[in-house]
């Protein structure tokens, strides 16, 4: 018989995309309120591989990801991910987004994003979010599944992640 323990804290990261650069700044700072001390920031990363927002965010796209100085609880990951649905409300003119904020935590043997879209991979969590299984840590390197979203795939988020990984362990 299996006995129940509490998880390990996660990595808490947030991927943000925007066709303006100069909402994201102040999007970082109020992520930084609620989550604490922003503790590394990827470089800006091409948007690629959809033009799936461009209908209600234009283009060019531009992505940032950030984590925090704080591990958080797995199981708060809807919480956040409601937090940052109501960031994207504040970030938003006439129904459109003017970024997307898109949480998520690192663990050792994964990468899991939160989402409000149910499908036959994620798992319920609450209130309406869910868990999206993205990547899993596997021989060495993060593998992409075949539900991976095909930027989550691609070298550069996975160097970023690979990066994070490697100052996460350090921390625990």
């Amino acid at each position: 018989m299996s006995k129940p323990r509490s998880p390990e804290p996660a990595k808490l990261v947030i991927n943000c995309f925007t066709r303006d650069k100069e909402v994201l700044v102040d999007v970082a700072r109020k992520l930084s309120e609620a989550f604490g001390p922003i503790d590394i920031v990827s470089p800006w990363l091409p948007f690629e591989y959809t033009d799936y927002y461009t209908p209600e965010m234009g283009s060019p796209l531009f992505r940032r990801f950030m984590t925090f100085r704080e591990l958080i609880q797995q199981d708060a990951l809807a919480d956040i991910k409601l937090f940052t649905n109501d960031l994207e409300g504040e970030y938003s003119a006439q129904g459109k987004r003017l970024v997307n904020i898109d949480p998520g935590y690192l663990l050792p043997e994964r990468f899991v994003l939160a989402t409000g879209k149910n499908y036959t991979h994620r798992i319920y969590l609450r209130t309406g979010i869910y868990a999206d299984l993205t990547l899993i840590f596997y021989k060495g390197r993060f593998r992409a599944l075949d539900w991976t979203y095909p930027d989550y795939a691609g070298e550069p988020i996975i160097r970023f992640l690979r990066c994070v990984r490697e100052r996460y362990l350090y921390k625990l």
